[in-house]
């Protein structure tokens, strides 16, 4: 697999250091400003926590939880206080708290001075209604494309009641002054200010000067470009925009991690692919993900000189995303988003799945409200248990019982042979639901083993189990159930059974005990005891709903001899036998 090369630009981490005061500014001031310090510093860590988290993550909630509890001790001084911006410091009564080395998008004082925005104030409150509000907005903010919104449109559209802010209007040609700077008519200087023809007037005699190009001069020449020449380029130049940037660095990063042997090197490399993966599952670019999984099987198996420590590594890259913390977190996410990503883009991802995450997707389908995110989620089961029967029969076990639920779901719907050890364990110690669930699968599965199995349900403790296992047999004229059928239906203890269960036991006996049971089918029907008394109505009704699943010629001649019989209930079953109507 080909991927595009380049240069790999040098990440420069905003620094946020807190500057030094000296003991004549700390005089000026209302109050020591140690904890509007912390406050920005905690502010800062949240900021990124939020855009690298989720919100369910304890490390989002911790760095968020820490930034608002840093408002407490400012609060104990002052019920507001402003802070004014510069291209790389904050300050607070012209004193710099914060100042920042570069003039990059993390850095919180630029991503206010760009926008024209030169003072916040906060109040009382803020933290608890609206600090939130302004995470989400400075994170919209430095993802923005310059066609969207800017940092000061979205502040007017929040529309916050404990925060203020005064600009300057960057798209003017002058600039109106902030309150407390010196006002003139023209500037801060107080020079008048020219008039729109001297302004023009001034751009044009710039533009005659020998020294600034005027595009007009090359139109029309031998050496401009033709028109298919231009549309060559911005068909190039769209084709460069559309073009996900995220995996074009992916990409450079493999390569290098391919190409490098050097251990340092390699570790480096593998440390921010592991970012990246957490910054694009946080923030939706589900495709990017996708092929940061792939390719980096792909560079594991082609890299130069690699250690087995180094392939375990990046080969363990797509496990992140497979473990149950992660996994979970995102499908939680996909289903809560009102802004579902593409369904091939799912697809995709889902698609790099390991077998570990199984049991997490398992656990998943039944909570799962998105339709999408579920018929995507439960294409990605039947994928891993059908490549992997394994990990689904040992998840047949499992403690957590939505799991063993859907895993045994899965068995019986892959009529899985392997599944049938593990559901007669199922059968044989678990609750009565699961159990259930297991005389469903072993009925779906229909080998000799699951019949076996299947056998000693007929003995179970539970009513729906032992009649579940009685139809299956029944159904499939398991011969290996007769013993304890006959067993079951001569013991004493049948009689307390109600009247749907004893009938599901003696037609599954009628269909198994052929001409070799007659005689005792026959007693119960038309026999008398000592002093003349028959069986109860039930029982013998019973006894002729399994002579008509006998069908032999002895089984009807008993039959016809209740034929005429004054109690309704055997008449009744008598019948119906006769009929051959027995099911």
């Amino acid at each position: 697999m080909s991927r595009p090369t380049g240069q790999v630009p040098a990440v420069t981490r905003p620094t946020g250091q807190l500057t030094a005061i000296t003991a004549e500014q700390l005089e000026e001031l209302p109050f020591a400003p140690a904890p509007l310090q912390d406050l920005l510093r905690l502010f800062v860590k949240a900021v990124r926590a939020h855009q690298m988290y989720l919100p369910n993550n304890p490390v989002y909630r911790g760095a968020i939880d820490a930034a608002r509890a840093a408002f407490a001790p400012v609060w104990a001084h002052t019920d507001d206080f402003a802070l004014t911006f510069s291209e790389t410091e904050i300050r607070w009564f012209g004193v710099p708290v914060m100042a920042e080395a570069t003039k990059s998008a993390d850095s919180l004082p630029w991503t206010f001075f760009k926008d024209g925005i030169r003072e916040v104030s906060f109040r009382r409150g803020f933290e608890q209604e609206e600090l939130a509000k302004m995470f989400d907005i400075l994170q919209r903010a430095r993802n923005a494309p310059p066609e969207e919104d800017d940092l000061l449109t979205m502040l007017w559209e929040a529309d916050f009641t404990h925060l203020r802010y005064r600009y300057v209007d960057l798209g003017a040609e002058l600039v109106a002054p902030l309150e407390g700077e010196p006002r003139g008519a023209g500037g801060s200087d107080g020079a008048e200010a020219p008039t729109p023809d001297a302004v023009r007037a001034a751009i044009r005699a710039e533009a005659t000067r020998p020294s600034v190009v005027n595009m007009q001069d090359f139109d029309a020449t031998l050496h401009f470009l033709d028109e298919h020449e231009l549309d060559y380029l911005r068909r190039e130049i769209g084709r460069e925009y559309a073009g996900d940037l995220r995996q074009n660095v992916v990409s450079v990063l493999l390569d290098i991690w391919e190409a490098q042997p050097a251990p340092p090197i390699r570790e480096e490399i593998s440390g921010i692919i592991e970012t990246m993966l957490l910054l694009m599952l946080a923030s939706g670019e589900l495709r990017s993900v996708a092929y940061l999984l792939a390719e980096s099987r792909v560079a594991a198996d082609r890299g130069v000189s690699v250690t087995p420590e180094q392939r375990q590594r990046v080969g363990q890259i797509p496990d992140h995303l497979s473990n149950e913390g992660p996994l979970g977190q995102l499908l939680q996410a996909l289903d809560e988003t009102a802004d579902q990503p593409p369904a091939e883009e799912l697809a995709t991802l889902f698609g790099e799945l390991r077998p570990v995450a199984l049991g997490t997707a398992l656990a998943w389908i039944p909570r799962l409200r998105n339709a999408v995110v579920r018929t995507m989620v439960e294409s990605a089961a039947e994928r891993l248990a059908a490549a992997h029967s394994g990990e689904l029969v040992t998840l047949i076990q499992s403690a957590h019982p939505v799991v063993s639920a859907e895993a045994v779901r899965r068995s019986a719907a892959m009529k899985l042979t392997a599944a049938v050890p593990a559901l007669s364990r199922v059968l044989g110690d678990g609750p009565p639901a699961a159990r259930s669930s297991a005389v469903a699968a072993l009925t779906a599965i229909d080998t000799a083993g699951a019949m076996q199995a299947l056998e000693r349900a007929v003995d179970d403790t539970d009513r729906e189990v032992r009649l579940a296992a009685v139809k299956a047999l029944l159904a499939r004229k398991h011969r290996g159930a007769f013993a304890r059928l006959e067993q079951k239906v001569k013991d004493r203890e049948i009689r307390s059974l109600d009247l749907t269960e004893r009938m599901a036991f003696f037609e599954a006996y009628g269909a198994l005990c052929g001409e070799g049971g007659v005689a005792f089918l026959d007693g119960l029907l038309n026999g008398k005891g000592m002093f003349g008394k028959r069986e109860d109505s039930e029982m013998r009704a019973c006894a002729a709903i399994a002579l008509g699943r006998v069908g032999s010629k002895k089984a009807t001649e008993s039959l016809h001899k209740s034929a005429d019989e004054r109690d309704v209930v055997v008449r009744n079953a008598v019948q119906r036998a006769l009929r051959g109507g027995a099911t």
